[in-house]
């Protein structure tokens, strides 16, 4: 019984409330959905805006690191060769001392056999 009476009471209330009011009550009511829809796009662009920034500033990060990653690459390149070469040059200035000791020697031998 206190369950139809609740009801009841409140369809009496609505019905003894003026037009104006009913009226009022539902601007209010939209001005709420209202506010609700635009708080909602707004939330939502501002997350929109936010991941934006988020991922352009993630894309830089990826691009300086892999910049600084190509000098650093160079770089190693650079000393890699530079050791070679000063490899090279020990090469070739000792093969020079190996080929001048070889002919040195050639020519001692050649004359200790016309001395004999």
């Amino acid at each position: 019984m206190k369950k139809l009476i609740v009801p009841a009471i409140a369809a009496l209330a609505l019905a003894a409330c003026s037009q104006n009011a009913q009226d009022q009550t539902a601007q209010a009511g939209d001005a709420i959905a209202n506010d609700v829809s635009t708080s909602t796009r707004n939330a939502a662009e501002n997350v929109d805006a936010s991941t934006d920034r988020a991922l352009n500033s993630a894309e830089r990060s990826m691009d300086n690191a892999g910049a600084k990653a190509d000098r650093s690459l160079d770089r190693a390149g650079d000393s890699i060769e530079n050791g070679a070469d000063r490899a090279g040059r020990a090469i070739d200035r000792a093969a020079d001392r190996a080929a001048d000791a070889t002919g040195n020697t050639l020519v001692k031998a050649g004359e200790a056999l016309r001395d004999k």
